[in-house]
């Protein structure tokens, strides 16, 4: 008897382990990608790349397709026409391609004109606004595969990726419902992420297997803001600079990798009558004051500053640089001639996070992922996503 319940007990403990083990790695749930987001199409060729896809139109399948077979798309109203060999196959409201694990599709916009795109996955095309809407719904990691070469361009090394890969699913879960009152996830343009489908670069594929499922926490177990940006000009930026609310990981460092890398200096010149103008109107900077009209026709940074300032007047550089459309905030100002100054900026971008030219210098020097990770981010740990719940609630 006692045998028995021994046994018993036993099971029951396998029992538990395997539904925690099981509740541990759940599998991860498919994306849904507004592609062409910022695109009015009417017109797009389609085509099942690799694997074999089920066509559904108004929620009945039309048939199967393997490799090879394209369809045309066009907007009719309210609906979609589709045709295959000049044929019509009728016109719909709602169209879906959906495929095996390993499918393919191949899609080309016609009106207006892009190069084709592979994506993985399943498609979905229906109209809003007048224009087809295309949905890409894709499972996390092959979603995030896309956006590391979109982000980071190809050719770069695989730890560089690695970074690139963890901050791409960092902020793709922080940010998951975005976009969920129009009916999906995230889109691919730069206020979500870039996203242009399956990337080129394979190196990108073993980054992704060797970070699966990483993503980034702060000291609370909170996903960070994965902020990057292309280049710090040798010194990244506080938070509070930028957006005006403190974080413990995005903290100012100085950073020498990027330096003397491609993002890492710009020039802008300017008449000096449209500049202290600019300051006049805009921010209602003293100009006639000979003081504040010195400071603002010679004006230094050898560190990052917030604002371009005088006595107790101060304008946000963040400002002027949205403003002009500059590179970055981090710029000097010094007279050209009698007409014109100018601007000597360091970096590209915001300078928050990441610096990427840093951190491919980083990577090419033999630095790994976790040290350029945590020279950029103040703090952070580095999780498996389906394990954060049950820490958090630890």
């Amino acid at each position: 008897m006692f045998k028995a319940l021994s046994k018993i007990k036993v099971h029951l403990v396998m029992l538990i382990l395997f539904f925690s083990l099981t509740s541990f790695f759940l599998p991860i749930e498919n994306i849904q990608i507004r592609i062409f987001a910022h695109l009015k199409i009417t017109t797009l060729n389609i085509s099942v790349g690799t694997g074999i896809y089920r066509l559904y139109a108004d929620g009945v399948q039309i048939s199967n397709y393997k490799g090879g077979v394209g369809f045309v798309f066009i907007q009719k109203g309210d609906s979609i026409e589709i045709k295959q060999n000049d044929i019509s196959l009728g016109n719909y409201k709602y169209i879906k391609f959906i495929g095996e694990e390993s499918g393919e599709l191949k899609l080309k916009l016609t009106i207006p004109d892009r190069k084709i795109r592979t994506y993985q996955g399943n498609l979905s095309f229906s109209i809003n606004e007048d224009y087809i809407r295309i949905i890409n719904e894709i499972e996390l990691n092959e979603y995030i595969a896309g956006v590391t070469e979109a982000e980071a361009g190809s050719r770069s090394s695989t730890e560089f990726y690695k970074v690139q890969a963890i901050l791409a699913r960092t902020f793709a879960l922080a940010h998951i419902n975005k976009h969920a009152t129009e009916g999906f996830s995230l889109c691919d343009q730069v206020h979500c992420q870039a996203y242009y489908g399956k990337p080129h670069d394979l190196t990108i594929f073993k980054a992704m297997a060797d970070t699966k499922d990483k993503v980034v926490v702060d000291e609370n177990l909170n996903l960070i803001i994965a902020a990057f940006h292309s280049n710090s000009g040798g010194q990244t930026a506080n938070s509070e600079d930028v957006w005006g609310s403190r974080t413990s990981y995005l903290k100012s460092v100085p950073d020498s990798f990027s330096t003397k890398m491609p993002n890492s200096k710009w020039q802008r010149r300017m008449l000096a009558d449209d500049w202290l103008s600019y300051l006049k109107l805009k921010h209602n900077f003293p100009i006639e004051s000979p003081e504040e009209r010195q400071a603002a026709l010679n004006f230094k940074q050898d560190t990052r500053k917030i604002y371009l300032e005088c006595n107790n007047s101060r304008v946000p550089l963040k400002n002027i640089r949205f403003d002009l459309q500059l590179k970055s905030t981090f710029f000097t100002i010094s007279p050209l001639n009698k007409d014109s100054i100018l601007f000597e900026g360091k970096g590209y971008g915001h300078g928050l996070g990441m610096c990427q030219e840093g951190a491919m210098r980083m990577a090419k020097m033999g630095y790994s992922y976790m040290d350029i990770m945590n020279f950029y981010y103040k703090g952070i740990q580095l999780i498996d996503l389906h394990k954060l719940s049950f820490f958090k609630d630890e």
